[in-house]
């Protein structure tokens, strides 16, 4: 069985069609996968890098080495914690200790309840607004302690300033 609707597959065939070398669509085709399933485990890599007519190591090795990719089921809510020099300093360690108290999780885990995960970033890309953290795919910049409780709250209550990815992963 498929992980990948009909639909999915057609829409990645579509972007692949808008590059000049159709492989310049995998990062996006990646996106969309994950935004479908929440995850991308081994066997979504595999039909992906079959549509791409490539290995699956290949897919493989680029989940692997962006960290916006996640291999295993996650929260509603992936937190990702900015760990660069311009964040640290700016007390993003704190930040992560704290949510690490709340949450009653450590770094790469998920609440029982499924609805967050805790991870780090090295780089968020947002060092004028130190510290920074990411919430799916939404940034916050200048966060405070209390900025993250308020913000937990928020996403408890259903934000709808926050997608939420879609729940379970299909391993």
């Amino acid at each position: 069985m498929s992980l990948l609707t009909a639909e999915l597959q057609d829409e990645i065939r579509n972007l692949m069609a808008r590059y000049p070398k159709p492989r310049s669509a995998i990062l996006g085709a990646l996106h969309r996968v994950q935004e479908e399933l929440g995850c991308l485990p081994p066997e979504a890599q595999a039909e992906v890098a079959a549509l791409f007519d490539m290995p699956p190591a290949e897919v493989d090795s680029l989940v692997t080495f962006y960290y916006m990719y996640f291999r295993k089921p996650m929260g509603r809510y992936a937190i990702k914690v900015c760990r660069s020099i311009s964040c640290y300093l700016r007390g993003s360690d704190k930040l992560r200790c704290h949510l690490q108290d709340k949450l009653g999780i450590g770094r790469g885990e998920t609440t029982k309840d499924g609805m967050f995960s805790l991870l780090e970033g090295e780089c968020l890309a947002a060092c004028d607004g130190a510290p920074a953290v990411q919430i799916n795919d939404r940034f916050v910049e200048n966060v405070t302690s209390e900025m993250l409780d308020a913000l937990l709250e928020e996403l408890r209550k259903g934000s709808s300033r926050f997608s939420a990815w879609p729940e379970p992963c299909k391993p």
